[in-house]
């Protein structure tokens, strides 16, 4: 038996033949009886390979779900445009670390979806691309956040940075209130 020590990728597990808990049908339950989650879990606790088993669903790859609960629960395998933020990646010792990860999302969101000149702030930004992605597509949008408090977290003990922090964090996810009939399902993990 294969065991992924360490391995995130819910993709790379099923493709190499890893062992995998089968949990597909509470995460069935959760997408199909509710749109808002906040998953808080400690470190090493399986809420990234959550995430990308989340992403490959709502991709609508039916073949990686083969052989799992979830396979006999879902007819549909719709895919839906996703949006995916990872806030790990960064050290955080400046409003600008943040900044720049949010702006580097934003970015390739953008690439996809278009963008409005209009929309100058981070926030603002996001909420065009929710939008945007919706309109595009025709299908509500897919929101995945791993390790949103990241920057709280290294943040901590420098209480000026920590506000800033805070209030652009603050604004950013305040989209996913302003954009909620675009959104079909959104998750927040950290």
């Amino acid at each position: 038996m294969l065991y992924p020590i360490g391995i995130q990728s819910f993709s790379e597990i099923r493709r190499r033949g890893f062992v995998y808990v089968d949990k597909t049908a509470k995460m069935y339950k959760m997408v199909s009886e509710g749109k808002y989650y906040f998953l808080s879990r400690p470190r090493r606790f399986g809420k990234s390979l959550l995430v990308s088993t989340l992403k490959e669903y709502f991709l609508g790859n039916k073949e990686m779900f083969d052989g799992l609960a979830v396979a006999e629960q879902e007819k549909d395998w719709i895919e839906y445009p996703i949006l995916q933020l990872d806030l790990n990646t960064e050290k955080y010792s400046t409003a600008e670390a943040l900044e720049n990860v949010l702006n580097e999302a934003l970015t390739q969101w953008e690439s996809l979806y278009g963008n409005n000149a209009a929309e100058v702030s981070l926030s603002l930004r996001f909420q065009g691309v929710i939008r945007r992605a919706y309109e595009k597509t025709g299908r509500n949008v897919v929101i995945l956040v791993d390790e949103y408090d990241k920057p709280m977290l290294q943040a901590i003990g420098n209480e000026k940075l920590q506000n800033e922090y805070r209030l652009t964090l603050k604004a950013f996810y305040g989209a996913l209130k302003s954009c909620d009939q675009y959104i079909q399902f959104a998750f927040l993990t950290g």
